[in-house]
């Protein structure tokens, strides 16, 4: 597959940045599927921080109403029960939203696959007391986690 045409097929698998799938790219061609999830991985993990903080940032907030969501993230969420909730649950979604953004300057970023919703806001209710370094690695982490979900899913196991 050439360059433009991976980028095109791919491009979307990082939250906006395209830049992730530009950089792994240059990795073709790959072995097999793990090759390519690990050229993703690299391309996020090799980035400068500011880039990294970018990536972090185009992630919407779990839960909420952006309008820029990607189908792909709105299928995340739908399958994690977020499009159900009742007022209360939405109302503690919005408010850990609001004071994970505070302190950490990005969203809260779960691979939500498979994860239900009280085991979501345990998830978060736990990472907010994080240390603003830890949580930067622990959302990175999250991050690969999803690009490998996705690509798995553009691909097939």
């Amino acid at each position: 597959m050439a360059k433009n045409a991976f980028v095109e097929r791919f491009g979307g698998i990082a939250e906006h940045s395209p830049w992730v799938a530009e950089a792994a790219a240059g990795e073709r061609p790959f072995a097999d599927l793990q090759a390519m999830i690990a050229a993703f991985e690299r391309a996020v993990r090799d980035a400068s921080r500011g880039r990294q903080l970018d990536l972090l940032r185009a992630h919407p907030d779990l839960a909420g109403k952006a309008r820029e969501i990607t189908e792909d993230s709105r299928r995340e969420q739908k399958g994690a029960g977020l499009d159900t909730l009742s007022a209360e649950e939405f109302t503690r979604f919005t408010a850990l939203n609001q004071a994970y953004r505070r302190k950490f300057g990005f969203p809260f970023i779960l691979a939500v696959r498979g994860a239900s919703k009280t085991e979501i806001l345990d998830a978060f209710e736990r990472r907010i007391a994080n240390s603003a370094q830890s949580e930067f690695d622990t959302a990175l982490a999250q991050v690969c986690t999803i690009l490998r979900f996705r690509i798995e899913d553009r691909i097939g196991p």
